[in-house]
Parts: C-alpha cells; sequence; structure tokens
C-alpha cells in the first residue's frame, strides 16, 4: 500500500493523539472528472430503460381504458420528465456539487431535509430499487431455461446477489468501466426496443390496424383516475435525474448537462411511444393487459423461434439499470458524509481509481440484505410517495435559490413556470394515492422519514462522537486505501 506511507500521511487532532487516531492526508484527494456526453446521455437513458417497458407497460392502459388516452399519458410523462430535468439542469449547473437532491435541498432549506432525503434514500430507496432490479435480472436470465414455474426462490437470489456484487465490483474498480459498461447495455437495450419498433411497424404494413384504430373509445373520465395514470407512466421514465448525482465526475458540466438531457429525454419517450404502438399492431388492449411479459407475448406472435432473445434482452436492460443505480447511488452516500451526516469514511476516495469506494460498498451491503425478504416490491410501493415529496421540494428549491442566489452565476437557466409547473405536479402525485386509497402503510412510511431525527439530532446537530468509530475508520482506511476527498468547483 505504497499510496499510505508517503510523507503526506499525518495523524488528525492535536499533538497529544493516540496512534489510534484515523489518517488523513494534507493533500486531500478528489473525484475525477471521467463521465463525458455519450456515457451521461447512457447514465440517464440506461437507468430510464429498465425492465417495465418490456414486461408490462399495462398500468397506464388500465387506468385510461382506452389506447388514444394512454398514449396521451405516455407523451404527457415524457413532457413532466423534461421538465423536471430541465430543472435539474439548472440546479446542477449552478450547485456543481454530485448528490443530487441532496446537494440541492442543502442549499436552499438547509441541512435537515437533505438529511432526512439521505436516510430515506439510502436505507430504503435507492438500495431496494438496485435489489428489485437484479432480482429481476435473475427472473429473466432463468427464464429460458426453467419452465412457467419459474426458477427456486433461493437460485434466483443467489444470481441476483451475484450481480448486485459483479456490478459493485465493477463500480469501485473503475469509473470510465462502469461508464463503459452503462454504454453497452443502453446500446443493448436500445437496440432491442428498435427490433420490436421495426417488427410492430412490418406488421402495421401488412395491415394490422385495427387495435391502434380503436383510438380513444371507452377512456375513462374521471380527472383523478387520469391523474394516476399518469403517476404509472411517470415511473417507467423514472431516472431522468440521475447524471445530477455525479456532477462533479462529468466533464464540462455547465455543457453536458443539459446536452443529456435535451438527448436523452426525447430518445426515451420516442422510444416508449413507438414500442406501446408495436404491441398494440399484434395485440389487443384486452390481451395487452392479460399478458404478464407484453415483449414475450409480441415475441413470440412476431419473432417466433427468434422470441427466447427478448428474455435475454430484458436480463442485459435491467443490469444496466441496475449498473446505473449503483453508479448514482454511492455518489449519494459520499455526498452527505461529506457534509458530516454520515460517517467520515463514507466520503473518502480509493488513493489509485479515484471511486468513493467505501460509499459503494455500504450500497451493496444494504442491497443485498434487501434480497433476502421474500417481497420487497411492497416496500418500493410504499415509498413511490416519499420519491415525489422529495422531486416536491427539490423542484421548489430553485425557486428558492432564485431569491437567495439571484447573482449566482448560472450558465443554464429556465422560465420561473417550469419549476413552479413540476412543484405543482408534485405535491398531486404525493397527495393523490394517499386520497385514493388511504393506507396505514403511508403515516408509517411518513413517520419512518422523521425517525431519521433520532439520528440528526445527536450526531449532525450536537456532533456527538463515538470515540471507537475513530479505529474503524483508521483501519478501513489502510484496508481500503482511500482518503479523505474535497469538493473542486467548476471554473
Amino acid at each position: 500500500m505504497d499510496a499510505l506511507d508517503s510523507d503526506d500521511v499525518r495523524y488528525r487532532g492535536n499533538q497529544n493523539a493516540d496512534d489510534s487516531q484515523p489518517i488523513t492526508y494534507d493533500s486531500t484527494i478528489s473525484l475525477k472528472k471521467q463521465v463525458g456526453l455519450i456515457s451521461g446521455v447512457a447514465l440517464i437513458a440506461g437507468t430510464m430503460i429498465g425492465s417495465g417497458i418490456f414486461i408490462s407497460p399495462t398500468g397506464v392502459l388500465i387506468a385510461t381504458g382506452s389506447v388514444g388516452l394512454s398514449m396521451v399519458v405516455w407523451a404527457g410523462c415524457g413532457i413532466i420528465a423534461m421538465l423536471g430535468a430541465l430543472t435539474y439542469a439548472e440546479l446542477g449547473t449552478l450547485i456543481t456539487k454530485s448528490g443530487a437532491e441532496y446537494s440541492y435541498l442543502f442549499e436552499a432549506f438547509g441541512p435537515i431535509p437533505a438529511f432526512l432525503y439521505a436516510w430515506t434514500s439510502v436505507i430504503v430507496t435507492k438500495t431496494s430499487s438496485m435489489a428489485i432490479i437484479c432480482l429481476a435480472f435473475a427472473e429473466y436470465v432463468f427464464d429460458p431455461i426453467f419452465d412457467d414455474c419459474g426458477p427456486p426462490e433461493v437460485i434466483k437470489k443467489l444470481l441476483a446477489a451475484a450481480a448486485v456484487v459483479t456490478i459493485a465490483v465493477i463500480n469501485c474498480y473503475s469509473v470510465k468501466l462502469a461508464s463503459w459498461v452503462q454504454v453497452v447495455f443502453t446500446f443493448i437495450k436500445i437496440a432491442a426496443l428498435v427490433i420490436i419498433i421495426v417488427g410492430g411497424f412490418v406488421k402495421l404494413g401488412e395491415g394490422n390496424t385495427q387495435y391502434l384504430a380503436e383510438g380513444f373509445k371507452d377512456s375513462v373520465q374521471s380527472p383523478s383516475v387520469i391523474a394516476l395514470a399518469f403517476y404509472d407512466g411517470l415511473w417507467a421514465y423514472d431516472g431522468w435525474n440521475n447524471l445530477n448525482y455525479v456532477t462533479e465526475e462529468l466533464v464540462n458540466p455547465y455543457v453536458n448537462l443539459p446536452r443529456a438531457i435535451w438527448i436523452a429525454l426525447p430518445l426515451v419517450t420516442v422510444l416508449y411511444l413507438l414500442t406501446n404502438i408495436s404491441y398494440l399492431s399484434v395485440m389487443s388492449k384486452e390481451k395487452m393487459i392479460s399478458s404478464p411479459a407484453v415483449a414475450s407475448t409480441w415475441a413470440t406472435r412476431v419473432l417466433g423461434p427468434a422470441a427466447v432473445l427478448v428474455p435475454i434482452c430484458v436480463a442485459c436492460s435491467t443490469f444496466g439499470a441496475a449498473n446505473g443505480t449503483c453508479f448514482t447511488g454511492g455518489r449519494l452516500v459520499y455526498a452527505a458524509a461529506r457534509e458530516g451526516h454520515l460517517p467520515e469514511i463514507l466520503s473518502y476516495v480509493h488513493v489509485k481509481n479515484y471511486t468513493p469506494l467505501p460509499s459503494l460498498v455500504l450500497t451493496t451491503f444494504i442491497a443485498l440484505l434487501m434480497i433476502i425478504p421474500g417481497d420487497i416490491y411492497s416496500l418500493i410501493d410504499l415509498f413511490s410517495f416519499a420519491s415525489w415529496l422529495f422531486y416536491g421540494l427539490t423542484f421548489a428549491s430553485l425557486v428558492v435559490l432564485r431569491f437567495t442566489k439571484k447573482h449566482d452565476h448560472r450558465p443554464y437557466k429556465v422560465p420561473i413556470i417550469i419549476p413552479i409547473l413540476v412543484t405543482l405536479i408534485a405535491i398531486y402525485l404525493v397527495i393523490a394515492p394517499i386520497v385514493q386509497n388511504p393506507k396505514i402503510e403511508f403515516l408509517y412510511a411518513f413517520i419512518f422519514i422523521l425517525a431519521g431525527m433520532i439520528f440528526y439530532i445527536p450526531f449532525v446537530h450536537f456532533k456527538l462522537r463515538i470515540r471507537c468509530l475513530d479505529y474503524v475508520t483508521a483501519w478501513l482506511q489502510l484496508v481500503m486505501e482511500v482518503a479523505p476527498s474535497k469538493y473542486e468547483p467548476v471554473v
């Protein structure tokens, strides 16, 4: 471990400090700018496109009741995601720290909302999402091998765990390797969607237009139900904000952050619309609603023996989405730890690979724990409203920062009506599921978010220090070959 044996190493604290004090560096290191425009586009699009569009894009169709209205909702969700991403583009070029919502909430509203966001994301939303994606990966790897009963649960979980560990190793080893993996798997999933789209248009050219011709027949009339259809559709677009988590590692973020958004969001929106049209070229809306895996049903009818390629494509899609989730989740932990909201060791960076190794290890460990329970999908459903709660606060933070930092340099600026509009949309998406179907679980989730204050008050506000953790920090720093990091603002 040559990097830790140089003259730059010293012990922190006063001159009477004993050898148990953690090692730090006089010359700190920082994350390197290794994410370019193509990698940025792949990080956004590759995380947004998971298994949903291949498996069951039926939630919107069920809620709207018609083919025509479902297409309107899919397009509308893309527009909402685009408006949200443009709001984040201004935030990301104004505050060029990694961490996305955490950093923006910290600047606009102070440490408490930022801490509660990090608490909720690290413990539940980010890590359980990675676990679910890897479970989906395992399921579709085994789909061509096992019959309709599926693989044994233990085998599926073991493969999911192996996928989590593999992705973690890639991200811990090299930012460039993780970016390359993201680009490759994004290309594969886009190619798979293009195959579906081309096959669908061939069928439409053969005259299979009867299902699309139904148009707006049987459309629901209730505005509240239509709004909930938007709620379903927006989950398929989730991931539009992922590039903001790695702003410090983005080459020329003033240019590449908004540019990547302008490329990725319209691309995904068009792919989603054309893929749904392709499905409807061979399936009625009733068949789509009843199908457990829409892409597989489509492939059986269009590709014949080559239909086995679909589960392979879904597996690649989920692996790429999990890689993007791991990449961004580690940066959230890193950003929160650097501000003192998580243990200090989690803000350290590997001295050779320049990756946030400790934070990636933590998120991987929690994701592995999430794989153990029999069903964690209900956990994600339970906290879905929490994501939009923090999205709404983040949108509102731009409005606040327009007043509190009105003289700061803004390389990219959106009309003020955009953050106001998406803030109102987020408020509705938080309230709608509670009003439509009130459950005691929503109260439990809200209590869990507030429970973060149990840790914030002693450890952050009063800066309570547990001395034995200094020994752990020193040991981990030596074992992992990591050092304290610093933030280098864009100039």
